[in-house]
Parts: C-alpha cells; sequence; structure tokens
C-alpha cells in the first residue's frame, strides 16, 4: 500500500449521539474543531447502542446539517450511515446538499446496517447480511448517477468511506466505490484484509493504493500506545477515537493529536 504510507495521518473523533443533550454535542463539536480535530463524525442508528436503550438520542442528517453550518474547518460525516435507511437517490441528495452547506466538507460513510432494533422500530425490512450487502452495492451505483445528475453539481468529488471488512462482499464494494475503507481491525488483521482487498482491487481493475486507510483508535480517554503504532505500520492513516454522553470525555485527545503530528514530521 505505497500510497497510503505516503498519506499524512488524520485523526477523527466520532460523537457518539446518545445519552446527552443537543447543547452538549453541539459544544464538544466546538471544542474538536478548535483543538485541531481532522474529521468529526456521528453515526445512524435511532437509539443508544450502549447504556440506557431508551436514553437520549439524536438522529445523523439533521445532526449533520447542523454541524455544517457550525463548522468552517474540520470534515464532518457520518461512521457510518445505513444505506437502507433511506432512498438512495434521497441519499445522494441530502449528501450533496451537506457538502453544499459546509462548502465540501463532508465525506458520505456508509455500510450495510446491523442494528436490529433500528429496522424493527422504524419499519425497515431487515432481510439478511448478505441481502443488505447487495442492496449497498446496488446503492452505490444509484448514488453515484445520481450525484451526475443533480443541479447544482456536488462542489467535489465526495469521497465515500465504505465501513465493514467482510472478505466476500463488502471489500469487494470498498474496491469498486470506496474512497476511504473504514475497518475495526487489529494490525494482524489489517494485514491480512488489506491481502483480500488488493486482490477484488485486481478483479475490478482498480488500484487500490488509491483507497485511505482508517481504523478505529479506541476511547478518546485512552491514550494511543503501542497498537496504534502497528496499524500505522501497516499503512493505516485516517485513526478515529470515540466518546460518548452525558459528558463526551476527551481526556486524551492532545495525546492523540501529539501523536498525528510527531507521525506527520
Amino acid at each position: 500500500m505505497a500510497k497510503n504510507l505516503d498519506r499524512p495521518v488524520r485523526l477523527g473523533v466520532q460523537i457518539q449521539p446518545q445519552h446527552a443533550t443537543y447543547a452538549t454535542i453541539r459544544e464538544t463539536l466546538s471544542r474538536l474543531e478548535e483543538a485541531g480535530v481532522d474529521v468529526v463524525t456521528t453515526w445512524d442508528h435511532f437509539f443508544p447502542l450502549f447504556g440506557e436503550p431508551d436514553g437520549l438520542h439524536f438522529e445523523c442528517w439533521t445532526t449533520l446539517g447542523a454541524w455544517a453550518e457550525q463548522t468552517s474547518r474540520v470534515e464532518i460525516g457520518a461512521l457510518v450511515t445505513c444505506n437502507s435507511y433511506r432512498n438512495s437517490d434521497l441519499l445522494a441528495d441530502m449528501a450533496r446538499t451537506v457538502d453544499h452547506i459546509s462548502d465540501g466538507r463532508l465525506i458520505l460513510g456508509i455500510g450495510s446496517g446491523w442494528f436490529e432494533r433500528d429496522y424493527t422500530e422504524y419499519g425497515y425490512g431487515f432481510g439478511t447480511a448478505g441481502s443488505r450487502l447487495d442492496d449497498l452495492a446496488s446503492a452505490m451505483r444509484r448514488i453515484r448517477d445520481r450525484w451526475a445528475r443533480l443541479n447544482p453539481a456536488p462542489t467535489r468529488q465526495i469521497p465515500v468511506m465504505i465501513g465493514g471488512g467482510g472478505e466476500k462482499k463488502t471489500l469487494r464494494i470498498v474496491a469498486e466505490h470506496a474512497t476511504i475503507w473504514h475497518s475495526f481491525s487489529d494490525a494482524e488483521t489489517l494485514r491480512h484484509k488489506l491481502g483480500v482487498l488488493r486482490g477484488h482491487g485486481e478483479q475490478v481493475g482498480r488500484d487500490v493504493d488509491e483507497i485511505e486507510v482508517s481504523v478505529g483508535g479506541g476511547a478518546a480517554q485512552d491514550a494511543p500506545g503501542e497498537a496504534a503504532d502497528a496499524l500505522y505500520a501497516e499503512g493505516a492513516r485516517l485513526f478515529t477515537v470515540t466518546t460518548s454522553g452525558p459528558d463526551y470525555p476527551l481526556d486524551q485527545l492532545q495525546a492523540w493529536l501529539d501523536w498525528r503530528d510527531a507521525r506527520n514530521g
């Protein structure tokens, strides 16, 4: 992954939109942009994923629209939006609109979905893991086609971050469509998955070295350590740490920023 090795390291923070007031989310976003974080993401669910299952929670894309107006530098997106929850052409238009509101700072993070409660309570067909991935592959073609026909067009080629590590279907979709590939991997797993991704790239005629490698870096209250160094050595260049409500602790944010800056010389 020679091109990835030449990329600068970027630091992302996922503000998990649960167990907190929106005012606290807004304040946390401001702190992150002022601190110098590169990317801030939310997630695309309708209920908390841990803690009180019916606790405070906020929707993804209305949040991203507000973030686009609130910020001026940091890139924003979902880690990741669920393809199943919105018509693909509508999602393309939503992404194009947030792209314009933000002056070209949106990343379209997208995946096939997995949280069954979202589906059952909001009336979506859950299907199977395989059928949801097939739907994602079809959706990516529709999204790109819709972007080509919208007026005005997106401000840039909107980066597409695809999440997941399934070797038969997900990584093939990554090879075909992703600007960024995100996974939760240790170094050994990442090395293996990158080999699989390269094979898919050869099959579809894509140089997968073009794809930025993104990984989860743990919680924002934990400092980077040997695991981050090992992932960096394998080619990971976008590291995303997480923080959750009610208080959104960022105890080790500066340590992560210093680690990023040291890697970038």
